[in-house]
């Protein structure tokens, strides 16, 4: 009798570690990659600090701050890869999608740097300085 209960509560356990690890999976999978197109085209970098307010620091002039940059179809940077590379201290060339965010990459191709999706349009990134990088899609 008591080896009966102690095999039920066991199968009882292993369908419940079971049921949780399919779960993650399924979780897991159900990210989707988008297309590059989804990405292509202009956003805005804001640089700040934890307690800065992005609103507030997109509102203030000060170009050190912010900077326009592009994402091209072909995935590759355009127009402002200098202005992020002095942030990131490395210059990035490239970027990739990823199911949960974006990836900035170096001249050898690898990432340099993951932006991690808030929402639509708006990824964000900490720096090993502690500062932290948001960005959101310029409005057409």
């Amino acid at each position: 009798m008591i080896y009966k209960a102690f095999t039920y509560t066991v199968a009882a356990w292993l369908s419940a570690a079971l049921f949780m690890i399919s779960g993650e999976t399924s979780m897991a999978s159900s990210l989707r990659l988008e297309e590059p197109s989804v990405f292509a085209g202009q956003w805005q970098a804001t640089l700040s600090t934890r307690g800065d307010d992005p609103q507030a620091q997109k509102q203030q002039d000060k170009p050190s701050n912010t900077c326009a940059l592009e994402l091209k179809a072909n995935k590759t940077l355009g127009e402002g890869a200098d202005c992020l590379g002095a942030w990131l201290e490395e210059l990035p060339i490239g970027w990739f999608p990823d199911p949960d965010g974006l990836s900035i990459t170096g001249k050898e191709g690898s990432r340099i740097q993951f932006f991690s999706r808030q929402r639509d349009g708006l990824y964000l990134t900490t720096l090993k300085s502690g500062l932290m990088i948001t960005l959101e899609r310029a409005a057409h």
